[in-house]
């Protein structure tokens, strides 16, 4: 499922890249010079574009196995990337210009302290970006039901009752002192799969800055 999601998330990621620092669309690698962070990395799957962009990346996660197996396909594609195993609040993170945050803060049981862990991260002028999936009945039947009962993804994965609301999110930024933008969500149809929408019923995608 986030190998299908990641495609959509990248869009909005770039979009969101161009918009902040003024790259221009056709430029292959906006982020040089620029230091990224991915909390909650998983084994790579977004850290490996940000460093094709050009980011020095750093990936950051609760689970070695995860470290180990994003450390060796890092190296599989000669990609260096500074894998770290730990909690983001414990590990002294600082300075990054894009951090991001995708489909992991429904996991956290401190929310407030997550999120002041990553603004803590974030330099000045510097671009955060989170996805959650949304608190709604659709995203009850969607990605809890039927997605762990088709097997799309492994059964217990989600906590309905843990995922946050836009506002919420909103809510837990501004107590961080960041400013979040208008959100986007990230609908399905049978058509288009996967998409960026303007329906954030079942999962959505926002920006958030310093304030």
């Amino acid at each position: 499922m986030l190998h299908r999601l990641n495609p959509v998330r990248l869009a909005f990621i770039r979009a969101a890249i161009d918009s902040h620092w003024g790259t221009d669309v056709r430029t292959i690698k906006p982020l040089v010079g620029k230091r990224a962070l991915d909390a909650g990395c998983g084994a790579g799957l977004l850290c490996e574009p940000l460093a094709r962009l050009g980011a020095h990346v750093s990936g950051v996660d609760a689970a070695p196995e995860n470290i180990s197996a994003a450390g060796e396909h890092a190296a599989a594609m000669d990609l260096a990337i500074d894998y770290r195993h730990g909690e983001v609040g414990s590990l002294d993170l600082a300075g990054y210009d894009l951090v991001c945050a995708l489909e992991v803060i429904e996991h956290v049981a401190d929310k407030p302290a997550f999120i002041g862990a990553l603004a803590d991260a974030l330099s000045p002028g510097g671009l955060m970006i989170l996805s959650a999936p949304n608190r709604t009945p659709q995203s009850r039947l969607l990605l809890v039901e039927a997605a762990e009962r088709l097997g799309q993804i492994p059964r217990g994965t989600h906590h309905w009752d843990d995922f946050p609301t836009p506002d919420e999110l909103k809510d837990l930024l501004a107590d961080a002192g960041l400013a979040m933008d208008d959100p986007k969500g990230i609908a399905w149809s049978p058509l288009k799969g996967l998409h960026l929408s303007d329906n954030l019923a079942i999962n959505f995608i926002v920006t958030a800055r310093l304030r």
